[in-house]
């Protein structure tokens, strides 16, 4: 043991910025002055090399998926958000190809990480596995022998997606989720690590056997529950730099008690160092806080960035509203009358602000990028739209969307217009 390390104090101007440079997000390609205007026509950058991109993937522990593909699929726009324009294939390759460097797992939602990982995973699939067998008329304990069949459909056919699999119960139980008894059968095998992800195909998920797809020393990695949930609690502590026991146990889902046990160990071994935020308080007292020993304070923040609404930085919205002071709430759910900022309302990161909100389409068929509205939120800083304006361009240029259109909707929406030299419709 260690000894315990004297209580830091933060402003709440320094949590930002420690926590924007935890998350790569401190500076980045799109900051003001540091990547040129790109010229009307000009072709993409070349971008990120999978190193980059491995690392960064590395470094924030995971890449949350997501089906909604109005403007961009989720997954894509973190390491956009943090390294500007990559050609979208070598992302594929890393994440979507079954036997890499990374593998898809239920660590936050379903989400992708370093294949090192998975084994960290192991205690909650036993978890996941005795909870959906203690059930007498749960559906995993009623049919053993369809587990079994789909077991060994896969060890002689190799890696498939669900729609491939020939059998009389892989039909349909009703539309979008009314899923198969084949595909319920996949779920709960993936769920407890007896099948691994083997990639995906078009966005299918594809199930493979662990001997399949995952080298043979992390298949047979075999590490104690206590350990392995220090280890993602110190990656979450890593990758947000300074939280709460909730937000250490939001990243990788895990429960309170768990990460508290966690947290003291860290805690007493130097790992994490107690800490007051100025304005974290509960009840008018001060919420209990870490910070990472490696986490370091940037003097300053330049990023300008549009961050998907499953981007680590704001997928928590308590630790998003309590660090930025920024409300916010996807409205894909929401009926359309009732929606305030629109359907894919992306959030506008300028230095260490959450400036707005920025809610896109592409229209892929037509090659127009569709700005459906803008918004600014109150203070926003004078030179926002200067900032969004060239940030748009090069995201239509990324999206190989040659036009960009505004909706005369939001706060922000007449402004940008006229900075993009368009008529808003």
């Amino acid at each position: 043991m260690v000894e315990p390390m004297p209580r830091q104090s933060l402003s709440l101007p320094e949590a930002r910025r420690l926590a924007l440079g935890a998350q790569a997000l401190a500076s980045t390609p799109q900051s003001s002055g540091v990547v040129a205007e790109p010229a009307a026509g000009s072709a993409p950058r070349a971008g990120a090399s999978s190193r980059r991109l491995r690392g960064l993937i590395d470094r924030i522990g995971l890449v949350q998926l997501d089906s909604v593909n109005v403007f961009e699929r989720s997954h894509y726009l973190p390491l956009y958000s943090r390294l500007g324009a990559y050609d979208k294939k070598i992302l594929d390759r890393i994440t979507f190809t079954g036997g890499g460097t990374h593998i898809e797992y239920w660590a936050h939602e379903a989400a992708i990480i370093p294949v090192e990982s998975w084994p960290l995973m192991r205690w909650r699939m036993e978890r996941l596995r005795a909870k959906d067998l203690s059930s007498p008329h749960g559906w995993a304990r009623s049919n053993p022998q369809m587990l079994e069949w789909l077991l060994t459909e896969i060890a002689e056919k190799g890696p498939l997606p669900a729609s491939q699999i020939e059998h009389d119960a892989n039909k349909r139980t009703g539309p979008w989720w009314g899923w198969s008894d084949v595909k319920h059968g996949l779920e709960y095998l993936f769920r407890w690590g007896d099948l691994v992800s083997g990639g995906r195909s078009r966005f299918e998920r594809v199930y493979a056997l662990p001997e399949q797809v995952l080298p043979p020393a992390i298949q047979h990695s075999e590490i104690p529950e206590a350990e392995a949930q220090r280890r993602l609690v110190a990656q979450a502590a890593r990758a947000l730099g300074v939280g709460t026991a909730s937000d250490f146990a939001d990243y990788f889902r895990m429960r309170s008690a768990d990460t508290v046990a966690a947290i003291r160990t860290l805690e007493d071994e130097g790992v994490l160092v107690p800490t007051l935020v100025e304005g974290w308080q509960r009840a008018s007292r001060p919420l209990a806080a870490w910070m990472h020993r490696d986490a370091v304070v940037p003097r300053r923040a330049t990023a300008t960035a549009l961050l998907s609404p499953f981007d680590p930085l704001v997928w928590d919205r308590k630790r998003t509203e309590r660090l930025f002071g920024f409300h916010y709430r996807i409205e894909i759910y929401t009926p359309a009358p009732q929606r305030i900022f629109g359907y894919y309302s992306l959030p506008l990161l300028i230095d260490d602000r959450l400036v707005g909100r920025v809610d896109l389409k592409s229209d892929r068929q037509a090659g127009v990028l569709r700005v459906q509205s803008a918004w600014a939120e109150p203070g926003a800083p004078a030179g926002t739209v200067e900032r969004l304006a060239p940030l748009l361009r090069r995201t239509a240029q990324w999206q190989g969307l040659g036009d960009i259109e505004v909706v005369k909707r939001g706060t922000l929406a007449d402004a940008l217009a006229g900075e993009l030299g368009v008529s808003p419709i």
